[in-house]
């Protein structure tokens, strides 16, 4: 039986740059997640019978999430809800599924990077019928009518099995419930040389993957140990827990600390690599040689000729505004376009659909390409895999050789995380408000040659996008960039970017403390952080 339930507005539902994000007890406020649903139903047209993708990352409250979409969307008229079984779906594999069986969309269940548990944080996402994040107007539209909501609909019944496989007849519809791993796993083997990378198992490669109890667990167990025989162990913590085992989620060099100091070893393993809660972030590390994100993008770019499914070439090269330059030159070498985007994979998805772009990236640690609408992680380390099973070569040498061939971008990120929201943008405020006189401005031997917030004109739908960071270029073309993060739940985060080229081989192996070490120090004294946040040092730094 389908009910219409009376509901109120909650306040505060506008969907981020990946969807609605709070803590999970917000979302497990009787009506909380039923009103953002429903608004979400509300928001689109033309759905009857149509076919939902619903996956989440494992995260405490999926699986009750998951029974609620499922029983809303048949409510309101899908015909058919693909389920990834145990509630388990990456966001890549997602973003997949939406493409492969034509579904009007996708639900998504998760925070990402975030950590989970009881008072750990909780977030829901919807994905068009390309496979990628909702488009502006959509996530507007929602946050729109989720200030208006008075009912909602759902389907009154018992819940479904979510640990079996098959397919139920549901009230007006049907539920699948499917291997969340196989349609990806196929997806890949089309794109990778399998028996090449198998046999860089075989001759002795070593790798440890850490799923960090997260959704890439059992993607990447059966990717790398039962298809390309990596040995047993090789794939960490590949349980998905509700609380991800008390860890935060996030691959980088704090939270993900033991990779890198096994990888600094003399005889630590060839790579060591992880992806984050949902599976779209990569960390890559080679013995001793840390591959930062924006590197990454840039050499697997210059290197995806190797890999079956894109030996054609690139259309183009895409990255987000504030991840570094270095992919530019390789877009330059390769004769094809850049384009420079604000963050959010939404802006990937256009060019990609467009057929103007094949490879993207984010400096946050994410790269994926025009195979599906989302970052995908195991995608980025499988690409690594097939370039180092081609060329012969270690990851430290391949990095060294890239930068002798294109320069090297040295690249901080510092993460000012859960500072005081109203601090934050007083911060970029007054930024805003100085830009005309930065220009010409001396700073010791540093001079500003431009100063802007950032502006994005699509060229794809001609929408435009403002305020997207505060950027600072210096004659010398170092960089820094200030721009608030979306995806947090608490207060705000402040991210600042700092950047250099450095052209000459000799000088490519200082320390990237030591080559950003003026842009560092100036990067607080022209935005005046510890005036604005309290703080005097990052939360984290990649």
């Amino acid at each position: 039986m389908i009910e219409t339930i009376a509901t109120t507005p909650f306040e505060g539902q506008r969907p981020g740059t990946s969807g609605l994000r709070k803590k999970t007890p917000v979302f497990q406020t009787p009506g909380y997640l039923e009103n953002f649903v429903q608004s979400i139903f509300d928001s689109l047209e033309g759905f009857e019978g149509a076919t939902l993708v619903l996956g989440g990352d494992g995260r405490f409250f999926n699986r009750e999430a998951i029974q609620v979409v499922l029983k809303m969307a048949l409510a309101n008229g899908f015909g058919k809800i693909l389920v990834g079984r145990g509630g388990i779906l990456s966001t890549p594999a997602a973003s997949h599924l939406i493409r492969k069986f034509s579904a009007f969309g996708g639900v998504v269940l998760s925070a990402s990077h975030n950590p989970g548990g009881p008072h750990g944080d909780f977030g829901i996402k919807y994905n068009s019928a390309n496979g990628g994040p909702a488009p502006e107007k959509v996530t507007e539209a929602i946050f729109e009518r989720t200030k208006a909501i008075s009912r909602y609909r759902i389907l009154q019944t018992a819940d479904v099995d979510l640990d079996r496989t098959g397919s139920l007849r549901l009230g007006p519809g049907a539920v699948e419930i499917i291997d969340p791993v196989a349609d990806y796993a196929q997806l890949m083997q089309q794109l990778f040389d399998f028996d090449r990378i198998a046999g860089l198992f075989k001759s002795g490669f070593r790798l440890r993957f850490d799923a960090m109890s997260a959704v890439t667990g059992p993607y990447a167990a059966r990717i790398f140990q039962d298809l390309l025989g990596a040995p047993a162990g090789s794939v960490l913590n590949a349980k998905p827990l509700p609380d991800f085992g008390g860890h935060h989620p996030d691959p980088n060099l704090v939270h993900a600390r033991h990779l890198y100091d096994l990888a600094m070893t003399a005889d630590g393993p060839d790579l060591c690599a992880a992806s984050d809660g949902d599976g779209d972030r990569n960390l890559i590390i080679g013995r001793g040689r840390f591959v930062t994100p924006s590197d990454s993008l840039a050499i697997l770019a210059a290197n995806a000729h190797l890999a079956p499914g894109y030996a054609g070439g690139l259309k183009g090269i895409a990255r987000s505004m504030p991840t570094s330059r270095a992919a530019d030159k390789v877009a330059e070498k390769l004769g094809v376009p850049l384009f420079e985007t604000p963050t959010g994979w939404k802006f990937f998805g256009n060019l990609l659909d467009a057929g103007l772009a094949t490879i993207c990236g984010e400096e946050s640690a994410g790269t994926g390409s025009d195979h599906v609408r989302e970052k995908d992680g195991l995608w980025a380390i499988l690409l690594w895999l097939n370039v180092l099973a081609v060329r012969g070569e270690s990851i430290d040498a391949i990095v060294t050789k890239h930068w002798a061939d294109y320069g090297r971008n040295f690249y901080a990120r510092y993460d000012y995380e859960e500072v005081e929201a109203d601090g934050a943008n007083a911060l970029i405020k007054a930024l805003r408000d100085a830009l005309p006189g930065l220009k010409g401005k001396h700073y010791g031997a540093l001079r500003i040659d431009a100063a802007d917030d950032f502006a994005y004109h699509d060229p794809v739908d001609g929408s435009d996008s403002t305020h997207q960071g505060i950027r600072i270029h210096f004659e010398d073309g170092g960089r820094i960039v200030y721009r608030l993060s979306g995806t947090g739940t608490a207060g705000a985060t402040l991210r600042v970017y700092i950047e250099r080229f450095e052209p000459d081989p000799a000088r490519q192996d200082q320390e990237t403390a030591t080559a950003l070490g003026d842009l560092i120090g100036l990067s607080n004294e022209i935005a005046g952080i510890a005036k604005f946040t309290g703080r005097t040092a990052p939360s984290v730094i990649t």
